[in-house]
């Protein structure tokens, strides 16, 4: 089985590349790194199984064929995993424009690309398509609250449109189309400035300042361990669908933003030291996914919150450190 990864070097796409490795299958890795590293795919690479190409996907299908035709060497690709996306409020907000081009054309590209292989195409959208939501918790039948010029739209509409991109693509045009919805994935591999709670929190308390909320702390997260969502997205990949369904990928474990500060300071053993600060304009208020339809393929989330933020603190603290 041949893969395609798009933002394969980056936090879900690395920890995807290599379970797809370990399961024997060869993956082509594309990515930028314009939040992604290298580092991310030494097991990949080291095993011989994972060809990485540097390169933008927010370009034409025919561009793209040029791009890969070396690693491809005659061969068609048999799953598409489009990842590749600024995925954090600080990466998006730095990168808006590249946010709606990677969402819009690179995924039409490679809904055209997925065609002429007969490819089967992942597309990897988010909880952010239901903006502030005001049914709770999420079902995947949910239009969601948004606003579509405030200043989180390059990545809200963004996503919405590559799910539009993806469904007039299974109607129209017979593409083996999925979509995933994830929810506040963590673990091992994130960008430790990127912004995001967990890295924001733990970036805070190796370097012994207090650990920043946003707004009141009253918001709720659930958060989603990297290897619960990992194993999901794959599940999904593989099962025959007779019509597009979006699938939630995440946790209904809904904490605070302040009680998971203070869980993760209780696992570290470190004295909860908050520092409150300006809520993030159009931040949401409640996140909690209906897992009704993930539950239906026999999976559910297995990682409770503490020994995810556990495992995710020792790499940080251990791993992520050495290459400071």
């Amino acid at each position: 089985m041949l893969n395609l990864v798009t933002g394969g070097a980056g936090f879900l796409g690395s920890h995807l590349s290599n379970a797809l490795v370990d399961a024997g299958e060869d993956v082509i890795i594309v990515d930028n790194l314009s939040s992604g590293h290298v580092r991310n795919l030494e097991h990949a690479v080291s095993s011989g199984h994972a060809t990485f190409i540097y390169g933008d996907v927010a370009v034409s299908a025919a561009e793209l064929g040029v791009l890969l035709r070396d690693a491809l060497a005659g061969r068609s690709v048999d799953r598409i995993w489009h990842l590749a996306s600024p995925a954090s409020p600080d990466a998006y907000g730095a990168h808006p424009w590249e946010t709606l081009l990677v969402n819009g054309m690179a995924t039409m590209s490679l809904i055209d690309f997925a065609l002429q292989h007969k490819a089967r195409f992942l597309y990897t959208s988010t909880s952010e398509i239901y903006g502030d939501p005001l049914v709770h918790p999420q079902p995947e039948s949910y239009f969601g609250n948004v606003d579509p010029i405030g200043p989180r739209s390059c990545y809200d509409e963004g996503k919405r449109f590559g799910e539009a991109a993806v469904a007039t693509g299974v109607r129209a045009r017979g593409l083996d189309g999925r979509l995933v919805r994830f929810f506040n994935c963590y673990g091992p591999m994130m960008e430790q400035g990127d912004g995001r709670l967990i890295p924001a929190l733990i970036d805070a308390m190796l370097n012994g300042k207090p650990m920043p909320i946003q707004g009141t702390g009253k918001q709720t997260r659930s958060m989603t361990f990297v290897d619960d969502a990992i194993e999901l997205l794959r599940m999904v990949m593989e099962r025959p669908q007779s019509s597009l369904q979006p699938i939630n990928i995440g946790n209904d474990d809904e904490r605070s933003v302040e009680d998971i500060a203070r869980t993760l300071a209780a696992v570290t053993s470190t004295e909860f030291n908050p520092a409150y600060e300006s809520a993030r304009e159009g931040d949401p208020q409640r996140r909690k996914p209906d897992l009704t339809l993930a539950r239906g393929y026999g999976w559910a989330p297995s990682t409770p919150l503490e020994e995810g933020l556990r495992i995710t603190w020792r790499w940080f603290s251990e791993e992520r450190l050495a290459f400071a």
